[in-house]
């Protein structure tokens, strides 16, 4: 499918959503990055179902998703251990907005309430941080 026109359509959508990540990423304060500890960032089109039968009320999207120990976790037993992972799903959030802008804002959203599970920190506190 990538030789045809919607595959190419496909894959520079693709395209410009991870660089809307790397921009998330990029914008984030140096002291915030300086914090991050054998974490890798991922792009997926959609969830799985296994990621969706993670919640009892699953939700109707999922924008990101982290898996892994957060930071406050961590303890002289933790090593040797393969990064924790936070993937981003485009086609939730393409699908949920619609402009450049928002898709980008929401991006933004979404890398940091994700970051912030990393960093241990719960949805009632990202949600007090406005990041919910």
């Amino acid at each position: 499918m990538s030789g045809t026109i919607a595959g190419r359509v496909q894959q520079a959508r693709r395209q410009r959503f991870e660089r809307l990540v790397g921009r998330a990423l990029d914008e984030l304060p140096p002291d915030l990055l300086a914090m991050l500890d054998n974490v890798a960032i991922t792009v997926e089109d959609e969830p799985l179902a296994q990621h969706l039968d993670q919640w009892d009320d699953a939700p109707e999207t999922l924008f990101g998703l982290y898996e892994g120990t957060p930071l406050t976790e961590r303890d002289s037993a933790y090593g040797m251990t393969l990064p924790d992972r936070i993937t981003i799903f485009r086609g939730p959030l393409e699908r949920a907005f619609r402009s450049p802008q928002a898709i980008a804002r929401e991006v933004r959203i979404t890398v940091a309430h994700e970051l912030g599970h990393h960093f241990g920190l719960d949805e009632d506190r990202l949600e007090e941080l406005g990041l919910g």
